[in-house]
């Protein structure tokens, strides 16, 4: 898709209202303290909580790096308001990649949880589309 057709397709989605608005921070808020703290920090600290599972997978310790690196990014990006659906869309790709491998190397143990964030973090960039309009230069 073009620029000029993201634009385009983003500029007509309708503002959302102001109760929409109040229950989309929330949620962002809440999704970034949950990314940020309970599930980088671990990661990035290299927690037993989080070694465990990362070397039943096998790839070494750099997954778990770089895995925390992109989550705390997406916590953050939650919360900066011209970020937000880029950063939302950014975790359904890291949380559709902990599906994979949460089948493939942990025979489906805990397989909703990736997919329910997934869904919570699409919902908020669905409402947030309007961020992803690219500023026309004249």
């Amino acid at each position: 898709m073009t620029s000029t057709a993201l634009s385009a397709a983003t500029a007509t989605a309708p503002a959302v209202s102001r109760r929409a608005d109040r229950a989309l921070w929330g949620l962002q808020i809440l999704l970034a303290l949950f990314y940020g703290v309970a599930s980088a920090a671990p990661k990035l600290v290299a927690h037993s909580s989080a070694t465990v599972t990362f070397d039943a997978i096998g790839w070494g310790d750099w997954l778990m790096y770089l895995t925390g690196v992109l989550e705390l990014a997406g916590a953050v990006g939650l919360l900066v308001p011209r970020m937000v659906a880029l950063a939302a869309l950014g975790l359904v790709g890291v949380m559709l990649g902990a599906e994979v491998f949460t089948w493939v190397f942990l025979d489906g143990v805990n397989w909703a949880t990736p997919l329910i964030a997934a869904a919570l973090l699409g919902a908020v960039a669905y409402g947030r589309r309007r961020t992803l309009t690219v500023p026309r230069r004249h």
